[in-house]
């Protein structure tokens, strides 16, 4: 898995490529998320094209973590999930939970929109 961050007026934009699953790679993504939540201010936008894989552990990583976000007032957005992931979201019901969308700028509205 690799993680590159930007930031993009007040958001920080995560592209993540590869595979979260249990492991290392979980823990990466858990480990990158906990310095971005402590490190960093304002919303966040987790863009998903480039990840192909994503299993329950890795899913539980993303559920804490919006959590953790939300409890400090920080919106969370997904940005394209591949359809395998997408359909995961879909099954588990967690696409009512998360923010997502089809592209970076419908993303980047919603998150730099203050009155929501």
């Amino acid at each position: 898995m690799n993680i590159i961050k930007n930031r993009v007026d007040d958001v920080t934009v995560l592209d993540i490529q590869g595979v979260i699953k249990l492991g290392e790679s979980a823990r990466e993504f858990s480990s990158y998320l906990e310095k971005v939540l402590n490190d960093e201010t304002g919303p966040v936008m987790i863009n998903f094209e480039a990840i192909n894989y994503m299993d329950s552990t890795g899913l539980g990583e993303l559920i804490g973590y919006l959590q953790k976000f939300e409890d400090r007032q920080r919106k969370m957005a997904l940005v394209k999930p591949s359809h395998r992931i997408l359909a995961l979201l879909k099954i588990t019901k967690l696409d009512t939970v998360f923010k997502i969308f089809d592209s970076r700028e419908m993303a980047m509205e919603y998150l730099t929109d203050h009155a929501a």
